[in-house]
């Protein structure tokens, strides 16, 4: 115990050589860490599974790097931080990132840009819902027992770009260019799967392609889970709706405040405003409200659920839509659709958490969730 020099113990021998990580000097890498997320790797098989759902167009007596050998390496430069395939130039010869390839640092480097670069336009469309469909079904496999319900998160996000990439464009709300990419996470927060796309509002017919992609996956291992889907407005619209009843999916989708829907709370914001002001005004007063009404555009009336805040600023009424049958407005709207919030800060975990949300991600899911994850169809 008076070792100040302790080694880090459990580390697989690469090359039939015993690996030993030490803090004590000689050849040194600021990346030991992608040695833990190396083991990860070798468990889950990750880059075996993608490489088997690409087709190398090399000639493979000429091969140097295979694919599983360049996929794991892109991966670990991403879980590190080295985003920009132009790191590959540095990173190839690091030590530690040698280690997590199996190479010994006196071996060779491993793959440069130029090689990287060409791996990442090697799949087509089919390669790639090759290899989402390979990582769904790596993730059921990793379960010993089928879910009987999972909740998945559907949400996008900004992504800047700082180059000529295909399917950049410019979004005004960010004022930048960039991509808007569909990310879904399940309802403890695992990633699930994404979809790259252009910066602007995904439409309902796109949307409704991504889940008739991630639930075929997901049944073909799971037949009978069942699934409830959350998302903000952007996700709200009928060909979502639609699809989710013709399927069996549950849904809590946030909507728009439409003139329609607002008539239903008038009185209650009204009523919520004067209890406010009439009292000590330290605390916001929350009410809720559930009717039947629904869009021009929607097939059918749905279940809404109107959540009315009276503070400072005057009333703020937020809406959701659901085919969650029975429960209390209040335990849908903060226990079960306002932890989707959780996903938000996953995407971006920058953001600090408010309090409400702080409070809502504290508590038990009345759900139980598991998860998938899968690449998106498109990158």
């Amino acid at each position: 115990m008076d070792d100040l020099m302790l080694p880090l113990p459990g580390l697989s021998p690469v090359g039939g050589k015993v690996v030993v990580a030490r803090f004590d000097g000689g050849c040194l890498s600021s990346d030991a860490g992608v040695l833990v997320l190396r083991e990860i790797e070798q468990r889950l098989g990750v880059a075996e599974q993608l490489a088997g759902c690409i087709e190398d167009p090399r000639a493979q007596a000429q091969v140097i790097h295979g694919l599983a050998e360049m996929i794991r390496f892109r991966m670990l430069m991403i879980a590190s931080g080295y985003e920009d395939g132009n790191d590959a130039t540095a990173m190839r010869s690091d030590p530690a990132f040698k280690l997590a390839q199996d190479v010994l640092p006196s071996g060779p480097d491993l793959a440069s840009q130029p090689t990287l670069s060409r791996l990442e336009n090697w799949p087509d469309l089919r390669a790639l819902l090759r290899m989402g469909k390979a990582m769904i079904d790596l993730y059921c496999g990793s379960y010993a027992r089928v879910p009987k319900r999972i909740v998945l998160d559907f949400d996008d996000t900004f992504d800047a770009v700082h180059g000529g990439q295909q399917l950049r464009l410019f979004n005004a709300h960010y004022d930048e260019y960039g991509f808007q990419p569909i990310v879904v996470f399940d309802g403890e927060g695992r990633f699930v799967t994404a979809m790259l796309r252009p910066a602007k509002r995904p439409s309902g017919v796109e949307i409704r392609k991504l889940l008739r992609r991630v639930l075929r996956a997901i049944r073909a291992n799971w037949p009978a889970t069942q699934i409830l889907i959350r998302a903000d407005s952007h996700y709200c619209c009928p060909e979502v709706i639609d699809f989710c009843r013709a399927n069996g999916l549950d849904f809590i989708l946030g909507t728009a405040p439409m003139t329609t829907l607002r008539r239903h709370v008038e009185a209650l914001e009204a009523s919520a405003k004067a209890y406010f002001e009439a009292g000590p005004k330290k605390a916001k007063v929350r009410r809720f409200r559930e009717f039947y009404d629904g869009a021009a555009s929607w097939s059918r009336v749905e279940r809404i659920i109107a959540r009315v805040e009276a503070g400072e600023d005057g009333p703020d009424t937020r809406f959701i839509v659901t085919n969650l049958a029975g429960g209390r407005p209040k335990v849908i709207y903060e226990d079960i659709y306002c932890r989707r919030g959780c996903a938000e800060n996953h995407i971006n975990p920058g953001r600090p958490i408010s309090p409400p949300t702080a409070r809502l991600a504290a508590r038990p899911p009345p759900i139980s969730s598991a998860c998938s994850c899968m690449p998106g169809p498109t990158g």
